[in-house]
């Protein structure tokens, strides 16, 4: 008798554990399901015409002067601030950076962990050279849609590896992977130490399969360039490496002064 009622005993046990263990993932599950349930906003600019400064939605910048991020510098001012995104290298970025060494301009770089790992010669080279190198994630997740846990190892693995490879400790900004963005992410990545960059210019030149000539490029970027632009260009675009000189010979004969975005940011010069 007793051995059956320990055996009884036993049954409600296990039957409890699993109980307890369902109710937990069950929990779990349905937290992570609001996070993600969460709006998603895809960032967008309302270009102007004769080269006036862009604008964006008015609920965008409500996000960004609550969080800190930015997308565009002083409209009033002919200042423009260069920034690539650099998800992977296709063989033009070294040409990049030779144009900006010779006309002594500024940029910015947005890294991801593949191209920590594959180019860390090239990361080594934007930061001798005077360039920010900012964070673009490790995967290229869309930062609203992961939860606060893995947001948070996207971004620190990069920085980690950042450090290993530069012996730097300055990496403060972040573009936002796919532009995806909701005050959760804003929030959390402010908390996390960084300011978020949007920008207030670009234009197709990611397909590599669809370049068009440094022509096109040229005529693409001088057409909707503005006073306080953050110009987001990609360094896999072989029209842009082709297509950077003259770029920076007309806008700076237009008046125009490329500046690093500490000076944006951190007034510094």
């Amino acid at each position: 008798m007793r051995k059956l009622t320990n055996k009884k005993s036993e049954e409600c046990l296990v039957k409890r554990i699993v109980f307890i263990f369902l109710f937990l993932v069950l929990t779990m599950t349905f937290s992570l399901e609001n996070v993600l349930g969460e709006e998603i906003y895809r960032w967008n600019f309302k270009p102007a015409k004769n080269n006036q400064p862009s604008d964006t939605e008015e609920i965008y910048k409500e996000m960004l002067n609550k969080y800190g991020g930015f997308f565009i510098g002083d409209p009033n001012s002919k200042s423009l601030y260069l920034t690539f995104d650099n998800g992977y290298e296709n063989g033009y970025t070294a040409d990049i950076l030779d144009v900006l060494k010779e006309k002594n301009v500024p940029a910015a770089f947005f890294v991801t962990g593949h191209y920590l790992k594959s180019a860390p010669e090239l990361v080594k080279r934007m930061k001798e050279e005077g360039h920010v190198v900012g964070n673009h994630s490790w995967h290229h997740p869309s930062l609203p849609e992961i939860s606060n846990k893995r947001l948070e190892e996207e971004l620190g693995k990069v920085k980690e590896e950042y450090e290993r490879i530069t012996g730097e400790k300055d990496m403060i900004y972040l573009r936002p992977p796919q532009g995806t963005f909701n005050e959760r992410s804003l929030a959390q990545t402010q908390q996390l130490g960084y300011i978020n960059v949007f920008w207030s210019f670009a234009y197709v030149d990611w397909e590599t399969n669809g370049q068009k000539g440094p022509g096109h490029a040229y005529n693409s970027i001088m057409r909707r360039i503005h006073p306080g632009a953050v110009m987001l260009l990609h360094s896999v675009s072989e029209d842009n490496a082709e297509a950077l000189e003259k770029v920076i010979d007309e806008c700076q004969s237009e008046g125009y002064t490329f500046k690093s975005l500490d000076e944006l940011v951190l007034n510094i010069p």
